[in-house]
């Protein structure tokens, strides 16, 4: 079993296990759950939030009350966030490896070792339980003996296990330590990916009296304004969501839309607006905002949430290079990349993307950006930004930009207004925020997304 690739999969698993008795064991429901949940991500690329949000509709997830959804989410996302020392864990007393064609096998054990080795569930549930899991699949059910002794022995080195694992050469794909330690030195490469293993922060953009939310919620006024929040209570039952006074956004994502400077009534568009975060605050600020995004789905949440935010925008579904209208006095460009800035609070991205996926991301980055300054008018302001940790897709992508069109300029970012991070600026004046940024007494205060953001200005 390879600690660093995710492939041996048995595609013929995705099916499905068999529908469990009708004598179900508390608990079973949750982990077939989180084992197709982690099979679905890592064999086609889709998103752990993609697949818990369409949870209520796939009927492999039928039966999931509130809590047993919340559980495989949880186990899902610890197996994912520490793959690599799973995978670690399990090759130690798999002694012939992985047995081929045998189904769903490998989800069923990752996802058990995941519950054994870092949630605080009884070991002997999970070992019995995937047990079960695995006689309901077919493909699996000749190992039942095997993942029993596996499992055992797993829960027996818990201790060492979890004390030996290391977040860079363990849990960081190795195509994304290489790169990392290459452009960021291996001392900030190991910070990185010492970050990730952390809960995620919870971020709010407020529309008002930041300091009086943060007391009202107990949490912390940030730097950058944004308020972040001490404890992770739902979302819909804090004072203020059902009234529409703040948002959920990462603090570092938060940056961007205020380096457009927009005044009351500026014209301005944000390309790939969903899920809105950013639209909100210009609106908020007062400009006159256009929302382009090619996602109908998504934008019809980015209009529920200007409904509950009471803000107004012109939403507009479009695929952002081929959207055409009047110059505008400012344009934000959040463009799609490979997120690698998000891993802390969606591990499954580490691996998910490809070396591969920087080429075809970057081409679409390089052709967004054109049109960006396309749609401004003279003399107007450009903020590019991204989610990514990878240089060719923030800073190479502007030093391209600034070569071939010699009627755009860089407009340096001051640490006076990101907070005085000056931490978070490269020596050109533009914003790289690292996971490892903005430390606190305590990790779930501590740190940012991974972003790149430059501010432009198409000359007079």
């Amino acid at each position: 079993m390879n600690a660093k690739r995710p492939g041996g999969f048995d595609a013929r698993a995705l099916r499905g296990p068999a529908p469990p008795p009708l004598e179900t064991p508390p608990g079973l429901t949750a982990r077939l759950a989180a084992a197709q949940a982690i099979a679905d991500a890592l064999t086609f690329q889709r998103p752990l939030d993609e697949r818990f949000a369409a949870a209520e509709t796939d009927p492999r997830f039928t039966g999931l009350d509130a809590r047993d959804r919340a559980l495989a989410r949880s186990i899902a996302v610890v197996a994912v966030r520490r793959l690599g020392t799973i995978r670690k864990a399990l090759a130690l007393h798999l002694i012939k490896g992985l047995p081929r064609r045998a189904g769903a096998l490998e989800w069923i054990l990752v996802a058990a070792a995941a519950q054994i080795l870092f949630l605080d569930l009884p070991d002997h549930s999970a070992v019995d339980l995937a047990v079960r899991a695995t006689k309901l699949d077919p493909g699996a059910a000749p190992f039942a003996g095997l993942v029993n002794a596996v499992l055992r022995n797993v829960a027996r080195a818990k201790d060492e296990t979890v004390a030996t694992s290391d977040p860079f050469d363990d849990d960081t794909p190795q195509w994304l330590a290489q790169r990392w330690k290459a452009n960021y030195g291996e001392e900030t490469a190991r910070k990185i990916a010492r970050a990730h293993r952390d809960e995620p922060t919870l971020d709010l953009s407020v529309k008002r009296d930041p300091d009086d939310w943060a007391l009202r919620l107990d949490g912390i006024v940030l730097p950058t304004g944004s308020v972040r929040l001490s404890a992770h209570t739902p979302i819909v039952e804090l004072p203020g969501y059902a009234d529409g006074e703040w948002w959920v956004q990462d603090a570092a994502a938060a940056i961007p839309a205020r380096l457009t400077g927009v005044a009351a009534g500026a014209r301005v568009v944000d390309l790939c607006a969903a899920p809105g975060g950013k639209s909100a605050q210009l609106a908020a600020a007062g400009a006159k905002v256009t929302a382009v995004d090619r996602s109908a789905e998504r934008l019809k949440r980015l209009a529920a949430n200007f409904s509950r935010l009471r803000l107004e925008a012109d939403i507009a579904v479009a695929n952002a290079l081929a959207f055409e209208a009047a110059p505008f006095d400012a344009t934000l460009i959040d463009a799609p990349c490979t997120a690698t800035g998000t891993i802390r609070r969606h591990p499954d991205v580490a691996w998910t993307k490809r070396q591969g996926d920087l080429a075809t991301l970057g081409d679409l980055q390089s052709k967004l950006i054109d049109k960006a300054v396309a749609l401004t008018a003279p003399g107007g302001i450009i903020v590019y930004c991204t989610c990514s940790l990878e240089p060719e897709e923030g800073e190479a992508q502007i030093a391209a930009l600034l070569r071939r069109n010699p009627d755009v300029r860089r407009v340096p970012i001051a640490a006076s207004e990101i907070g005085g991070l000056s931490e978070c600026l490269n020596p050109v004046g533009e914003l790289r925020a690292l996971p490892c940024h903005l430390q606190a007494s305590e990790p779930r205060l501590s740190g940012l997304d991974g972003f790149f953001a430059a501010r432009l200005q198409r000359r007079p």
